[in-house]
């Protein structure tokens, strides 16, 4: 399981124990997700190097405390979700390289009397907790020495010990999830000045009264504070607000996947003290149920002005005011994306004044539909240069539109537009219009540096004289099969071509050309599900230089015309030769000889109507026609028999006809005789009737020897009748005349039988 770096995956396998055999030169180790229950303490003896020990997701409740002695050099340990009672600072008294402990997911309720964690000097990162950790004790984090990250899951922390946190002196990113007020506001008091960033989870501020605990956030020296799943309403919000107003570093406030009670009608009013430091608002996936029912945020007018960026995503946002617009003096980046701002809407929110310094404004997937509107609703802005309207709705578009004068960067992908036009500014230095089905693209933009036209319906390269200073073009899943050189060759500063996913027709001319162009820096063009770049079975992003075809790839025309000519020149000469020895005869002969051994071996007794069918020589038909039957057909009672030349009938085919015969008839009677065995056609109906009605236990056969034949002297194609002859009686005609009454009679006899 270990790959050539060491690294030995053996997650998932239905393990009960560590593996044994484990070298000292593995340097991770992934168990994860088996079944294993105890570490021992010789389990890991050996692998002195690893740097890595995945254990998560087991079942392990028992370790034995010098299970990691010799692990040095280990630097990650996730023992998450596991059954563990307990922590024992002997596991960890040895790992002096660790950096990256996970213990969350286990059944312990506290950490011990003292700390498990005091000779983990090179701590980054600790992730601890479960649904059933209760107990924080002073002493707990004694020896840690500043972390990156500490996350505590405490959904059901209830006794915290002022001061035990106090020991880590520095902590970059705080993650706390818990649901008591009272413990969060005695871990925040301990960790005022060492958190830079404090995040909160799953706690509700939903109690007034509760709020005056949380007054000591007021003096943390955090500089960013993070709610996510957080509950709040319009009694709570005021008392918020005012806490982190009064926090002296605070730069950043970020709100994911909380819920809001309330319409913005706040019970007291937000003093309007405004903070001096923050700058940066995010708020993502806000749920607000009575979003419709919102006020027009005028209480919260007076903290806004010195935000330089907003984000308001998926929060059904469909109108900022226009008076807080404008109390929005310094922002300069914007983000209202996955809203529901409509063509009317964003006209108010974007009014005379507001937004005076705004640089960056994305409103993707929203609900705007008229790009000339939105245009003239933004044109105001002379600070806007980079604007994303992607994922609207704007189908056709007008030849004129007003836009922000320094605008540099638009995006329209996924708008629906079916052709551009002189709408678009000429201003621009980045355009992209992937995704919109277009067929063509000849805007005069005398600025644009970069182009992006990914997923639409191009069959030729946009031409370079409308955009003469191109840096960097996107092509990739369109209809493209070619470049001509005088295409590529007008891009003058392009140094980036990407050109994957097309239709490109291979070729080496084609590969050359490309690669031979000086003023293109990297050009990437993919051949789909075979190749891109480097081979036939490339990877995308590669240099077109690096290919090397074959004579099919090269001259893929030619070697298919070739391979075509001489698979027709093949079937012509098969089907002369078939002609020639009438193969199609032959084939139905075959068909029906297998037809006929498939048959049963009689036939009803309804449907004989002949005592017997004589198979014969045409060279014999004098003795057959003018003797035989006329003895056999005039004797009392007369026999019937079945004569080709007689009661075949006509216009069926002959075989049909032999198997008919021989299948209506009592007897099949053999008249052999030198021309017999030269005969074809009396091989097959000696064929027939041997599959149709004898065997070699049966007399359906009758053989006449018209002449001696040696079985020797019959040929090998005859080997049924040599064998019949080998094993059955036969009458010979005799030439004496005395003798061929008896022939008659014994004749007779055998056609009665």
């Amino acid at each position: 399981s270990c790959d050539a770096t060491q690294l030995c995956n053996c997650s998932s396998m239905g393990l009960d124990f560590i593996p044994s055999g484990l070298t000292g030169r593995i340097t991770v180790l992934n168990l994860a997700h088996n079944r294993i229950k105890h570490i021992r303490s010789q389990d890991l003896q050996q692998a002195v190097t690893l740097r890595a020990l995945l254990l998560q997701s087991n079942e392990i409740s028992s370790i034995d405390k010098d299970s990691f002695r010799s692990l040095g050099k280990l630097e990650l340990l996730d023992l998450s979700n596991n059954s563990l009672a307990h922590l024992s600072p002997a596991w960890f008294g040895h790992l002096f390289s660790l950096q990256h402990l996970h213990l969350q997911g286990n059944f312990y309720r506290d950490l011990g009397e003292s700390s498990p964690f005091s000779n983990l000097g090179n701590l980054s990162s600790l992730h601890l907790g479960n649904p059933r950790f209760s107990t924080i004790k002073q002493g707990n984090f004694e020896g840690i020495a500043p972390l990156n990250k500490l996350w505590i899951e405490g959904g059901n922390l209830s006794q915290y010990e002022p001061g035990s946190l106090k020991s880590i002196k520095k902590i970059n990113h705080m993650i706390i999830n818990l649901r008591s007020i009272n413990v969060f506001s005695a871990i925040v008091r301990d960790l005022l000045h060492s958190v830079t960033w404090l995040e909160v989870r799953k706690i509700a501020f939903s109690i007034p009264a509760e709020m005056q605990v949380l007054r000591v956030m007021s003096s943390s020296f955090a500089k960013k504070i993070s709610f996510k799943q957080v509950l709040l309403t319009d009694a709570t919000v005021p008392e918020i607000v005012s806490i982190l107003e009064d926090m002296p570093k605070l730069v950043e406030v970020e709100m994911i996947d909380c819920r809001l009670l309330g319409t913005g009608r706040w019970e007291m009013q937000i003093q309007a003290n405004q903070s001096q430091t923050v700058r940066v608002l995010t708020i993502e996936k806000l749920s607000i149920e009575q979003f419709y029912l919102f006020t027009d945020l005028q209480a919260v007018e007076g903290l806004l002005s010195l935000l330089t960026k907003v984000t308001v995503e998926n929060t059904k946002v469909f109108l900022v005011p226009c008076r807080l617009s404008q109390r929005l003096l310094s922002l300069e980046y914007l983000d209202l994306s996955a809203n529901l701002l409509g063509d009317q809407s964003l006209e108010h929110s974007a009014c005379q004044g507001g937004w005076p310094s705004l640089q960056t404004l994305n409103l993707s997937q929203n609900s705007l539909s008229d790009l000339e509107m939105t245009g003239k609703s933004l044109s105001h802005l002379r600070n806007l240069s980079l604007l994303d309207i992607s994922q609207n709705n704007f189908g056709e578009i007008p030849d004129v539109c007003e836009w922000p004068k320094h605008l540099k960067y638009l995006n329209l992908s996924s708008t629906h537009i079916p052709k551009l036009t002189t709408c678009i500014p000429p201003t621009l230095e980045v355009l992209d219009v992937s995704a919109n089905n277009l067929k063509e693209f000849g805007l005069q933009l005398p600025f644009l540096k970069e182009l992006y036209l990914t997923k639409n319906q191009l069959k030729t390269l946009p031409g370079a004289t409308p955009i003469p200073n191109l840096v960097a073009m996107s092509v990739r899943r369109n209809k493209l099969n070619s470049f001509s050189r005088e295409e590529f060759e007008s891009f003058k500063k392009m140094e980036l071509l990407d050109a994957s996913d097309n239709n490109f027709i291979c070729s080496c001319e084609f590969l050359s050309f490309i690669h031979h162009q000086a003023g293109i820096a990297q050009v990437l063009v993919g051949w789909p599900d075979k190749y891109v770049c480097d081979s036939p079975l490339a990877v995308r992003g590669v240099r077109v230089g690096a290919v090397h075809l074959s004579l099919m790839e090269c001259h893929r025309s030619l070697v298919v015309s070739l391979i075509c000519a001489l698979v027709f020149l093949v079937i012509l000469v098969l089907v002369a030769i078939g002609y020639k020895y009438h193969a199609v005869w032959y084939l139905r002969m075959t068909w029906a000889w297998l037809q006929a051994k498939r048959k049963p071996k009689r036939a009803p007794p309804k449907d004989i109507c002949y005592d017997a069918f004589v198979s014969y020589s045409e060279n014999d038909s004098d003795w057959v026609e003018n003797i035989m039957v006329r003895e056999l057909e005039q004797a009392c009672p007369p026999f019937r028999l079945c004569l080709h030349k007689r009661d075949f009938v006509p216009g069926k085919w002959i075989v049909d006809n032999i198997i008919d015969s021989i299948e209506k008839s009592h007897k099949t009677l053999f008249v052999l005789s030198e021309h017999f065995v030269q005969s074809e056609w009396c091989k097959y109906e000696l064929d027939f009737s041997h599959f149709r009605l004898f065997d070699e236990n049966n007399d359906a056969a009758i053989l006449v020897l018209l002449e001696p034949i040696q079985s020797k002297a019959i040929p090998k194609r005859f080997c049924k009748l040599r064998k019949i002859m080998n094993t059955k009686t036969y009458l010979e005609w005799p030439l004496e005349e005395e003798q061929q009454e008896m022939f008659w009679e014994n004749l007779k006899g055998a056609l009665e039988s």
